[in-house]
């Protein structure tokens, strides 16, 4: 394996990224975050990887989920604490299903990037370079605002900065007591159409009551009222990935500094490429995104050069296949990986897969098709003989129409209502927490395979 050094990226083939048109802006932003602190700790990362080879073997359950795309403009406490409280109450249902931890990972506080499909959008007859993501330009539609601006990055961290500070808050200060998490649970569960999920919130109350009578709560336990949280994004915009990149003092590894946990998209996965190259010689966590174009050779070929040393925990495979589509790719990739004895966890990205354009012109997924791929996804493991170790959710806490169905059903006519996403169609809260406890039953189905495999 080559010698790697974090500026080598720059001498790679790169997609994906902006041109930008102000060098000596550029070097002096890149120059500024080099002296800023980085957003997470080593030990973070290390303590996260542990978390995942738990997973990898069953132990432990991944749920990671988020904004596609995190906005300046829609920034604020009151937001990130209501996407906390989603992903607490979707951690205590699915942790009731799979009878294991669950590693609780928000798509937050990096999460600004965004790859597209096309370099350029068209309206009224204009051309104008897409919208990025926030950390990259802004999508109002005219030529000075989608110019790629080396500053935004700076706004970027600042953001994060003030993200993990309150979620480390939330996360040790009383906000995440397991009390306070099953009762927003339970008021969820006698709402309108949600009779179906009361007999599980009502088992999951007779636990925590018993655990209660023996004396194991809030004030005697910590556990019981702290999580570990952890934040991840795509690595995507490298400029800023790497000025963030520190070496870390115990190991004298480096850190990419500005997230726990890393992937690599299924538009940046080139084993050339600039992408590959860069997130191969940090000590983090790192996904892969693995769509229907990854060929069983390509990831043997991926996995040789992200995780040579086959370290547990390190390698977390994201497959976004579509429903329907699970059962012609996934075992190819399944049987590559056992081919080399590589140690991986399989998580289910059923988002991606799933978008398509609704009769009223939104980009949408369909509920339905979204719980399909996540129960196919266990299917395919369940034949394999192989763990599913987590799910990966583009979500949002706010009460938006960009999916259709669930239990309180979205319709196309209603995807104009809230339609409030700056790039892909996301959960709302009330179908985020829906898919919990659907996927709460499947994990309790295939209990055995994750618990005696």
């Amino acid at each position: 394996m080559r010698v790697w050094n974090k500026s080598a990226w720059r001498e790679k083939p790169r997609v994906q990224m902006p041109d930008y048109s102000d060098s000596e802006l550029l070097e002096k932003v890149e120059a500024q975050l080099l002296r800023y602190p980085p957003l997470i700790f080593a030990g973070e990362a290390r303590n996260l990887k542990v978390h995942l080879g738990a997973a990898a073997r069953g132990e432990a359950f991944l749920l990671q989920g988020g904004d596609c795309a995190e906005s300046f403009e829609q920034f604020s406490a009151d937001r990130i604490r209501d996407m906390f409280k989603v992903i607490l109450q979707m951690a205590m249902v699915l942790t009731y299903g799979a009878k294991v931890p669950v590693i609780k990972v928000g798509r937050i506080a990096g999460q600004f990037a965004k790859p597209r499909s096309d370099p350029t959008e068209v309206q009224d007859k204009q051309e104008l370079p897409s919208f990025r993501g926030d950390i990259i330009n802004d999508l109002t539609f005219c030529p000075e605002s989608r110019r790629p601006d080396p500053n935004r990055m700076l706004w970027a961290y600042t953001q994060s900065v003030a993200t993990l500070n309150l979620l480390r808050a939330f996360s040790t200060g009383g906000f995440a007591d397991m009390n306070r998490v099953h009762a927003w649970t339970l008021e969820f569960a006698k709402g309108e159409g949600a009779e179906q999920f009361q007999e599980i919130s009502s088992r999951i109350q007779d636990t925590i009551d018993f655990m209660a009578a023996a004396g194991i709560t809030a004030d005697t336990t910590h556990e019981f009222s702290t999580v570990e949280f952890y934040t991840s994004h795509e690595a995507l915009l490298l400029e800023y990935e790497e000025a963030l990149t520190r070496v870390d003092s115990i190991t004298n590894q480096w850190l990419a500094g500005s997230g726990h946990m890393l992937w690599i998209g299924d538009r940046t996965r080139d084993p050339e490429g600039a992408h590959v190259d860069f997130i191969r010689g940090v000590l983090n966590p790192i996904g892969l995104k693995c769509g229907p174009t990854l060929t069983p050779d390509d990831l043997k070929r991926l996995l040789a050069i992200l995780n040579p040393q086959n370290e547990a925990g390190r390698m977390t495979l994201i497959t976004r296949f579509g429903t329907g589509r699970l059962a012609d790719h996934l075992p190819k990739l399944i049987r590559a990986v056992k081919e080399e004895g590589a140690d991986v966890l399989w998580v289910c990205d059923p988002m991606h897969g799933n978008t398509t354009k609704s009769s009223t012109g939104y980009k949408t997924r369909s509920f339905n098709s979204i719980l399909s791929e996540v129960r196919e996804f266990f299917c395919v493991h369940e034949v394999e003989g192989t763990v599913p170790g987590g799910v990966h959710f583009e979500m949002t806490c706010d009460d938006v129409t960009e999916c259709t169905g669930g239990f309180r059903p979205i319709t196309d006519d209603d995807l104009s209502s809230r339609y409030h996403t700056v790039c892909d169609p996301r959960l709302n809260a009330s179908q985020s927490l829906e898919l919990a406890f659907l996927i709460a039953e499947e994990l309790t189905n295939y209990r055995s395979v994750l618990t005696h495999l």
